[in-house]
């Protein structure tokens, strides 16, 4: 009897691990199968650049990757700026000065993937277009126009100026002649993206359909001057560093210190073009900026204690507030989710992991939007942030 017993635990045991074990496999599978529809792309860099003073950290010439447009999407054009944080001193600029995120000698071909996909069933509304992925090597959100060149780190802080030469650069490869354009900002190119939002809408004149997406760049300031302390410190650090006071709203500068105007919710009520703004609250780098570091990991964890939940809840509240009135979703839309996660139109932006809210997905509900099907203003009501595995879609069973 007793080895009965002990059999059946164990075929029970071998059962439950199976279970596990394939569950992590599919979850493993379909957070990353689309990148099965991934492709390399070499990068072009803008040579002529180089006599404007457009140039990355050490010198060396911007450069972007792009690939054609093919079908029906040869007058459709995506331009993305690409994020990756900032550099605030001396030493974090010569440090990213030797590196991809500083020099374009350093930039190898990129992977596209996501929203660049070319494969219509995981990418249905854009996977023809033409595709632009600005590289950002100038450490400053694309803000700087510093004139000064100290010989001694040779660091040059040009970001506004290397904007405005790919512009020229890609306008004459053919987005001049565009149907439809989409401006998108990822992580510290969402602002950026808001900046230049009305500017790239008149280099487009005769384009009928031209908006704005911010990609997880929409970093708020908070009331709590311990929280707001590092976005505001780090903002000010630019603004000194790579003389981006030039280069931000004159409308918001004459009101406020300039570092104030690094957040978005001083600055966005005067665009005028369409923008669409995709966000978590519980976004990894800002709640790990603002809260305080390594809050996430509670997340991931499942242990998160009431005191954190509080933090949560309330910074939540906050980031609502300093979001657009959703009372005009045409001329500002957007995608609020709960997922603990960071930028999503390249790592999350496929049918079996993008994210959804209220049974709407953010690659449907941004598409609606960006097409005027329908002007979409989402917010998810959970007020407690999700592990971002958590709304992966389950393996589908079906042979």
């Amino acid at each position: 009897m007793m080895m009965a017993k002990t059999f059946q635990f164990v075929c029970v045991l071998i059962c439950f691990l199976a279970i596990i074990i394939n569950t992590k496999a599919c979850v493993k599978e379909n957070a990353t199968s689309y990148i099965d529809q991934g492709y390399y792309v070499e990068k072009t860099v803008v040579h002529s650049a180089v006599s404007k003073g457009a140039v990355c950290l050490d010198g060396s010439p911007p450069a972007y990757h792009f690939e054609p447009g093919f079908g029906d999407g040869v007058g459709k054009w995506l331009v993305h700026l690409s994020g990756g944080a900032w550099c605030t001193t001396v030493e974090e600029c010569l440090n990213r000065s030797k590196s991809d995120f500083g020099s374009s000698n350093y930039m190898k071909p990129w992977w596209f993937q996501g929203i660049y996909s070319k494969t219509q069933s995981v990418n249905p509304d854009f996977y023809n277009w033409n595709k632009v992925f600005v590289r950002y090597c100038d450490g400053g959100a694309f803000t700087g126009n510093a004139e000064y060149v100290d010989p001694a780190t040779n660091l040059h802080f040009r970001g506004a100026r290397i904007f405005k030469a790919v512009m020229e650069d890609v306008l004459a490869k053919g987005l001049k002649n565009a149907q439809s354009a989409l401006l998108i900002g990822s992580s510290a190119a969402g602002y950026p993206a808001m900046l230049y939002c009305d500017r790239f809408r008149k280099l487009l004149p005769n384009t009928p359909r031209v908006k704005c997406l911010v990609d997880a760049g929409y970093f708020i300031h908070v009331k709590d001057p311990h929280q707001a302390r590092n976005f505001t410190e780090m903002y000010k650090a630019i603004v000194n560093l790579h003389g981006s006071a030039k280069t931000l709203p004159k409308s918001c500068t004459k009101k406020m210190k300039p570092e104030m105007c690094f957040f978005p919710e001083n600055m966005q009520h005067k665009i005028k073009t369409p923008l669409y703004i995709a966000m978590s609250p519980f976004d990894k780098f800002q709640i790990n900026t603002t809260i305080y570091n390594g809050i996430n990991t509670c997340i991931e964890g499942g242990n998160c204690t009431a005191t954190e939940n509080k933090l949560f809840r309330e910074f939540r509240l906050e980031f609502l507030n300093a979001l657009p009135k959703g009372n005009n979703p045409k001329l500002r839309g957007a995608f609020i989710d709960a997922r603990n996660h960071h930028t999503q139109v390249q790592g999350w932006w496929s049918p079996k992991n993008v994210t959804t809210v209220k049974n709407l997905n953010l690659m449907k509900a941004f598409a609606d939007w960006y097409y005027d099907r329908n002007y979409t203003y989402v917010i998810d009501e959970r007020d407690l942030p999700i592990s971002a595995m958590n709304d992966i879609k389950p393996c589908d069973t079906k042979k």
